[in-house]
């Protein structure tokens, strides 16, 4: 079983688009926000404050199911759906506060030395979190 976070954020008024809806643009950013709650709890942030060892976006996507309205609130779940040997995909299924589902999005994360600026193994600390 692989681990999985929640993250929940409050939909802003600035956040919507001309239509009276969530724009687009704003997705990408609450999978940003759940990316980084994830690699927080699986200690990829701490290996990079004490290491220089940190992740890179390889690639991200989003498919949108259904608009996202104010007010209200937007819930993320992340999970890891794979991982080889340097990077790993994350899915976040994008809910809002009715539990309806409005985007899947999916993250591919390459694990980066930052300080010899190439891509490394996953480290077993971090691996161990991930299935935790």
């Amino acid at each position: 079983m692989s681990r999985e976070t929640h993250l929940a954020l409050r939909i802003d008024w600035s956040e919507l688009d001309v239509f009276g809806h969530v724009n687009n643009v704003m997705f990408m950013k609450y999978v940003q926000a759940a990316r980084l709650h994830y690699v927080e709890e699986i200690g990829l942030m701490e290996l990079y404050r004490s290491a220089h060892i940190g992740f890179m976006v390889a690639e991200t996507n989003c498919r949108f199911k259904k608009p996202l309205h104010f007010p209200g609130r937007v819930h993320l779940l992340t999970r890891k759906l794979s991982a080889a040997n340097t990077s790993f995909v994350l899915e976040h299924h994008i809910t809002d506060e009715h539990q309806q589902t409005v985007a899947i999005a999916t993250d591919v994360l390459v694990v980066y030395d930052f300080t010899r600026h190439e891509k490394c193994l996953i480290p077993e600390a971090v691996r161990k979190q991930m299935e935790s």
